[in-house]
């Protein structure tokens, strides 16, 4: 279902002036959005929101997911932090691109395993994420999902300290 005038009114964009398509292709992303979330988090309608040959690049950890691994992230996020909410701040929607600048927010009161092995415990912290994802829509599926996440605050947020010396003595 395509948004209101009231619900457009609403929403952080950069132009309110949408064609029918962009206002499709946005009501898309926002069910992405709503369904990746909150206790009624519903995976399989994430996904569905893919095209058969859609992609999710998650870029700057260097991931790609696409068929059945789309359904991996989501419960991924929640084990790290329960609560998560993505707020979004800046909506740009151009013909079959939507591009929005958000935050990632939740608290950190799950597990993360390390790269190095073991597990990091979640501590209560709160997280805000910086982060900018770039939807590519066709014939009202998303076919491809860059998710620009800040993981270095991320991490920070969580309390992980990221080891710079160790790097420096190894070089």
């Amino acid at each position: 279902m395509t948004p209101t005038e009231a619900e457009l009114a609403a929403l952080p964009l950069t132009d309110h002036d949408l064609t029918e398509r962009e206002r499709t292709n946005l009501a898309v992303v926002l069910h992405a959005y709503d369904v990746a979330e909150g206790d009624d988090m519903d995976v399989q309608a994430f996904v569905d929101s893919f095209a058969e040959d859609g992609v999710f690049n998650d870029v700057v950890a260097g991931h790609t997911y696409r068929s059945e691994t789309l359904g991996t992230v989501l419960p991924r996020m929640k084990g790290l932090f329960s609560d998560v909410h993505r707020e979004l701040q800046r909506i740009t929607v151009s013909g079959d691109v939507v591009s929005i600048e958000l935050s990632i927010r939740g608290t950190f009161d799950g597990e993360l395993t390390a790269p190095t092995g073991g597990v990091v415990k979640g501590n209560g912290n709160k997280v805000d994420v910086p982060t900018a994802d770039f939807w590519y829509l066709r014939d009202g599926k998303v076919e491809k999902f860059d998710c620009y996440v800040g993981y270095t605050k991320m991490y920070a947020d969580m309390g992980v300290d990221l080891d710079w010396a160790s790097a420096v003595d190894a070089a």
